[in-house]
């Protein structure tokens, strides 16, 4: 009986923290994401829709609710707004009438762009708080324990689509910069 109360209290205690610890993080990640992206008169969840079609090509809107977090019906009507604003397009397939795809437009892609070239212009409490870290073990967070609880949860091809959504970012920042240094270059000459 003792062994288990005891397990049933440590299962409770770390539960327990990760939702505490979630939250927190999460209030502070919610902040900063409103705070930066507040310019383009977008919200999270658009934000959010823009970016994983950016990133994720050929994206269902099943697609961009499974990686968004979020219920079908938040990514459908809020990508509904997105297509009204003109930064998102609708398809079915030939070989696939079910489901509806979402395409990111040029002007969707301007603005996510945008937004990146402008990311510092805005506080990031996480990154700061993250920064002492990197400072301490040259290197950021790299988080394998809750990707592992993520793998454990969703799967292995939910962690493989997002490596691949952040490696696509990265390419696009390194498009970014050297256009960014190319403009620089060229206001010198």
């Amino acid at each position: 009986m003792s062994e288990f109360v005891y397990r049933n209290k440590e299962e409770l205690l770390y539960s327990q923290r990760v939702a505490q610890l979630s939250k927190a993080l999460w209030r502070v990640i919610e902040k900063d994401w409103q705070c930066w992206i507040k310019p383009y008169d977008l919200n999270i969840n658009e934000h959010h829709i823009l970016t994983i079609t950016y990133y994720m090509k050929g994206a269902s809107v099943s697609d961009v609710a499974k990686y968004g977090s979020m219920h079908v019906s938040t990514a459908f009507n809020f990508s509904k707004k997105l297509e009204e604003r003109g930064y998102l397009t609708f398809s079915k397939r030939n070989d696939d009438k079910r489901n509806t795809y979402i395409e990111i437009t040029p002007e969707g892609k301007a603005l996510i762009d945008e937004a990146n070239r402008h990311y510092f212009d805005t506080p990031h409490a996480i990154l700061d708080g993250s920064l002492k870290i990197k400072e301490l073990y040259g290197r950021f967070p790299e988080f394998l324990e809750v990707t592992a609880i993520v793998r454990n949860i969703y799967g292995n091809e939910f962690i493989e689509t997002l490596e691949q959504s952040f490696q696509n970012l990265s390419h696009t920042l390194d498009r970014i910069d050297t256009e960014v240094q190319h403009s620089e270059l060229m206001k010198e000459a």
